[in-house]
C-alpha cells in the first residue's frame, strides 16, 4: 500500500523547467505541468464536433479552436479553484506546493493572470457562432460553482461533470447552430464519464480531505468505489450507444465503441484506492478513452 503522505502531483520539469523563472509559478498555477486536465476538458467538445461537423474543414477548424480554448479555460478554472482553496490547499499534502498556497503567487497577481486568460478565452469564443458564444458565457456559472460544491455536497464530482462536459453541448452547437436530443444524450454520457474518473482522481486526497472537511465521492463510497465506478462507466457507454442510435451512426460505431469500453473496464478492474500514484495513472488513461470515443464516432459517420 502506498500512503498519501508526502505525495504530490506537481511536476516542475519538462516544459515548465524551460520557461523563464518568473513565468514558472504562473505555468504551475494554470497546471501547464499537467496537461491531462486540458485534454479532458477538450474531449467532450471533440465528441460533439465529430458528431455534428458538416465537413472536414469545419471539423478541423472547430477542433483547433476548442483545443486552444480548453487549455486557456482549464487554466482559468484552476486559478479560480486555487483562489477559493488556497487556505485548504496549505493543509493538503498533494496541493501545499501550489503557487497560491505556497505564496509564490499572490491573490492579486492570480486575479490579474485570470483576467488575461479570460481575455484570450473570449478571443477564441468570439470565433464561434452566436449560439455557441452564449453557451460559452453560461459555462462560467458551473466553473464558479464547482469550487464551492466540495464544501456542501458529497458529489462535487457530479458538478465537475456538468462543468467539464459542457463542451459536449458547445461543440455540436458550434458545428450546427442548434441543440438536438442526440447532443443532450451525449452531454449526459460525458457527465457520467467525468463523475467516474474524477472519483478515481479524488482518492489521491481522501485522507487529507476528510481532515479538512472537503467532501467527495471518493469519501462517500470509499471501499465501494469499484462498483460505483463500474456503474458510472456502464452508463457512459450506454448513453454513447444511445447517441449513436439517435444520430443514425452505422454499425461500425458500436464495434469501435469496444475500444474505449476496454480502457474503461481496465480502470475498474485495476483500481487500487490506496495507491494515489496508481489512481493518477488510471485517471490519465481517460485521454485515450476520449480519443477512442471520438474515433468511434468518426467511424460511425463514414
Amino acid at each position: 500500500m502506498q500512503e498519501t503522505r508526502g505525495y504530490t502531483d506537481i511536476r516542475t520539469g519538462g516544459l515548465v523547467a524551460n520557461l523563464p523563472p518568473g513565468w514558472r509559478p504562473y505555468a504551475l498555477l494554470m497546471r501547464a505541468d499537467r496537461p491531462i486536465g486540458s485534454w479532458l476538458l477538450f474531449l467532450p467538445g471533440f465528441w460533439g464536433i465529430t458528431l455534428q461537423a458538416t465537413g472536414w474543414l469545419q471539423g478541423i477548424w472547430l477542433t483547433a479552436l476548442f483545443f486552444v480554448g480548453a487549455i486557456v479555460m482549464r487554466g482559468a478554472g484552476c486559478v479560480v479553484n486555487d483562489l477559493w482553496d488556497r487556505d485548504i490547499d496549505r493543509q493538503v499534502e498533494r496541493t501545499r506546493g501550489r503557487p497560491l498556497a505556497s505564496g509564490a503567487v499572490s491573490p492579486r497577481q492570480a486575479v490579474a493572470f485570470l483576467a488575461l486568460l479570460c481575455v484570450i478565452g473570449l478571443a477564441v469564443l468570439l470565433q464561434l457562432n452566436s449560439a455557441a458564444i452564449w453557451l460559452g458565457v453560461l459555462s462560467l456559472l458551473p466553473i464558479l460553482i464547482y469550487p464551492l460544491a466540495k464544501r456542501v455536497t458529497d458529489y462535487p464530482q457530479l458538478v465537475l461533470g456538468f462543468t467539464f462536459g459542457w463542451g459536449a453541448l458547445m461543440g455540436p452547437v458550434a458545428a450546427s447552430g442548434g441543440l438536438s436530443l442526440a447532443m443532450l444524450v451525449l452531454y449526459a454520457a460525458t457527465i457520467f464519464w467525468i463523475l467516474g474518473y474524477d472519483t478515481v482522481y479524488a482518492h489521491q486526497d481522501r485522507e487529507d480531505d476528510a481532515m479538512v472537511g472537503i467532501r467527495s465521492t471518493a469519501l462517500k463510497f470509499g471501499a465501494r468505489t469499484r462498483p460505483f465506478l463500474a456503474a458510472c462507466y456502464a452508463m457512459t457507454l450506454a448513453l454513447l450507444a444511445l447517441t449513436g442510435w439517435i444520430s443514425g451512426l452505422n454499425a461500425w460505431f458500436y464495434l469501435a465503441l469496444a475500444m474505449p469500453a476496454a480502457v474503461l473496464a481496465y480502470q475498474v478492474w485495476d483500481l487500487d484506492i490506496h495507491n494515489p500514484g496508481h489512481c493518477l495513472t488510471l485517471f490519465k488513461l481517460n485521454r485515450e478513452v476520449g480519443l477512442l470515443g471520438g474515433l468511434a464516432i468518426l467511424i460511425g459517420r463514414l
